[in-house]
């Protein structure tokens, strides 16, 4: 199944998709989290579009869409701009997976339009005060204190050596791990003006606890079905950010895998299985 590579105009900035799959077949907006892109989706669209619509867009300021100096880098806009995308191609009911940055960007999707999300599938997409792990604590800092000196703290988390190690961190065998997938992170990072992006986006991730508990409550409310399918060994956002689900969501089914915080990189297959199984249970 070929996938198109299509770019719009959302809001004055250009926006990069993916799609591939049948317009007409169950969608599924993939939504990706830092510091990669669409490109993440890559094999995962190749395995599911056969029975599925697949969407996967680039936030402004990732991927191949824009990052113009003058948008406002929240996870509002990420939303709207995500949002926008979908009311254009005209997705209008549709599952959602959320990996890391995806969570806080397709959480503000449901809340806005309980009635389009058909299912959740939450790979390493936290919801949950218990997943925030102590990788968090400097940029908890930053949110207390959004100081120059805060921030210049946190610019490590954006070289080589921090991405590598998001990629390879909790995986058994990082040979397993294709080293040209944070090459294509790392070089995007590097571009003028994108280590002020990224700074940006860790400050206003502090917006995203305090609304845990509304999104909680449209857990326990619209009772979407949700797959928490995790790497037990990311360091990011733990496994207890998985399991956190079961207590709004009883019937969420949970799954950790034996891998760190990209479970694609190297449990793809397992996981593709996984979703498929799930997709399929969805009811209109």
């Amino acid at each position: 199944m070929s996938i198109r590579h299509r770019t719009v105009e959302i809001d004055g900035v250009d926006v990069f998709y993916r799609e591939a799959g049948d317009p007409s077949a169950p969608a599924l907006v993939l939504l990706h989290g830092f510091p990669t892109s669409s490109i993440a989706y890559q094999g995962l669209i190749r395995e599911l579009a056969g029975e599925f619509h697949l969407i996967a867009p680039d936030y402004p300021g990732f991927g191949h869409s824009a990052a113009p100096e003058d948008f406002t880098y929240t996870f509002d806009r990420l939303a709207d701009v995500v949002d926008a995308l979908l009311d254009r191609i005209g997705v209008t009911r549709y599952a959602i997976y959320v990996h890391d940055y995806g969570a806080p960007v397709g959480f503000r999707l449901a809340l806005r339009h309980p009635e389009r999300i058909t299912g959740i599938v939450s790979q390493n997409g936290n919801a949950y005060e218990e997943g925030l792990t102590p990788f968090w604590d400097p940029i908890r800092k930053y949110w207390a204190d959004p100081s120059k000196e805060h921030g210049d703290a946190l610019r490590g988390l954006l070289t080589r050596q921090a991405t590598h190690w998001q990629y390879t961190h909790g995986v058994p065998d990082a040979e397993l791990v294709d080293p040209s997938l944070e090459l294509h992170d790392q070089t995007l990072l590097d571009r003028p003006g994108n280590q002020e992006i990224q700074l940006a986006l860790f400050l206003d991730y502090g917006t995203n606890p305090p609304q845990y508990p509304a999104w909680q409550e449209y857990l326990r409310t619209h009772r979407p079905p949700l797959l928490a399918l995790w790497g037990r060994g990311d360091e990011i956002f733990g496994p207890d950010g998985a399991r956190a689900y079961a207590r709004d969501l009883p019937d969420a089914r949970i799954q950790l895998l034996d891998a760190g915080h990209f479970p694609l990189t190297t449990r793809l297959e397992q996981s593709a299985a996984l979703i498929r199984d799930f997709l399929r249970g969805l009811s209109d």
